[in-house]
């Protein structure tokens, strides 16, 4: 018996290992899809900018994939100092073996986060900036001391450059609210009567700004034209498919027309991946697509290839 449990704990321990190791890690893009709206919050309740209060987290927590953000929920790396009361975790800094907060939910970081700036005197200047000027406030926070690296200004402003962070500090608080009311927790458990049949909502999220849903097994393009007040013809349109295509149970579906430009400046094609499935993933038309690559319906991508989602320019092939 007891060499029986001793081999059941080696096989737990060895499969939370390989969890571990074989763990997907969070990309940029993924980590501004989830946790935009909580930035966005705080930059209308705190006055921080969304796109710096992101690249922060992006470059602090690794995407969201450092210890300290998985095991802690700790985005900013914000120390416990004399004031914190709740749970901590100790990990080497600047010193050896240093206090950090824990926080139940990553999104209670970001509040923290917002709260730290807003009650520390050090940080006070930087609430003159408006919330667009990006490269002030980058600055601003290394002159307060938030950081050490002397490059610190610069690697903000790479991140918010390179994933068009800017565009969300130009969102009104009207627009804002529009977005919020679609966001997947409060819809999650919201239900509607369809023709007499009950039907839960299928959640929408934002790709570049447009609404979309991931279809569900056994749901129709009529099932969600009739949830959202559309024809079946915008659907597909919007999805740049021909009518009555079939869209298969997990693909994206567009709830507005996709924009004439990608959400970032540029996209690496992956294994299996095709033109199509990389437009929808970044929310741009696929004509545009081919148009900013020169690509015509005879050509194909290969791995490894850098398509351009934002301009025209000549296809970067991949490396050989």
């Amino acid at each position: 018996m007891m060499k029986l449990r001793f081999y059941f704990l080696i096989i737990v321990l060895i499969a939370s290992a390989l969890q571990t190791i074989f763990a997907q890690k969070i990309t940029p893009e993924q980590y501004i899809e989830k946790y935009k709206y909580i930035a966005l919050k705080n930059k209308f309740e705190y006055k921080i900018p969304a796109a710096i209060t992101l690249a922060q987290g992006i470059l602090e927590s690794a995407n969201g994939n450092s210890k300290l953000a998985v095991e802690a929920n700790n985005h900013f790396g914000i120390k416990c100092h004399n004031d914190w009361t709740g749970k901590r975790i100790y990990k080497d800094d600047d010193s050896e073996g240093e206090c950090f907060r824990v926080y139940d939910k990553a999104e209670e970081s970001f509040i923290d986060h917002a709260l730290f700036l807003n009650t520390r005197s050090r940080y006070a200047f930087l609430f003159e900036y408006k919330v667009t000027d990006h490269e002030a406030w980058a600055e601003g926070l290394k002159k307060a001391g938030y950081a050490t690296n002397p490059k610190y200004p610069q690697l903000l402003m790479d991140i918010v450059d390179r994933y068009d962070l800017d565009k969300l500090d130009d969102i009104s608080k009207a627009d804002f609210e529009k977005m919020e009311e679609y966001t997947e927790e409060q819809i999650a458990n919201k239900e509607e009567e369809s023709e007499g049949t009950q039907k839960k909502y299928t959640k929408p999220l934002y790709i570049n700004r447009i609404r979309y849903v991931i279809l569900k097994e056994g749901e129709s393009v009529l099932d969600i034209a009739k949830i959202y007040n559309l024809y079946p013809k915008q659907i597909y349109k919007y999805n740049d498919l021909p009518k009555g295509a079939t869209i298969s149970a997990g693909s994206i579906v567009f709830l507005q027309p996709k924009r004439n430009k990608g959400n970032v400046k540029y996209h690496s094609v992956k294994k299996g991946e095709s033109l199509y499935q990389i437009s929808q993933l970044h929310g741009v038309k696929l004509s545009k697509l081919k148009q900013y690559n020169h690509i015509n319906d005879s050509e194909t991508i290969k791995v490894g290839d850098k398509l351009n989602l934002k301009k025209k320019q000549k296809i970067a092939p991949a490396q050989e």
